[in-house]
């Protein structure tokens, strides 16, 4: 497993987590060339198995400590 530190393609609001819909701060790429995005709280919950089928993991969860505007980036919307 490689854990992408700089992202080609971050990750934006836009980005939905596939188990619960809320934003998605992981990306976890598969061997099959398919993609999961997973919240913080679900990144952390199936680690221990997606640690297992990834070929690489973008986790931006490191985002959520810290300080936001409380507007979108025009990039974002």
């Amino acid at each position: 497993m490689t854990t992408v530190l700089t992202p080609a393609s971050p990750l934006t609001a836009a980005d939905r987590c596939d188990r619960c819909g809320a934003q998605a701060y992981l990306r976890v790429v598969l061997a099959s060339g398919g993609e999961l995005l997973f919240c913080a709280h679900h990144g952390r919950k199936f680690e221990p198995e997606l640690k297992k089928i990834a070929v690489e993991i973008q986790d931006e969860s490191g985002r959520l400590g810290s300080t936001t505007s409380a507007t979108a980036n025009d990039d974002e919307r």
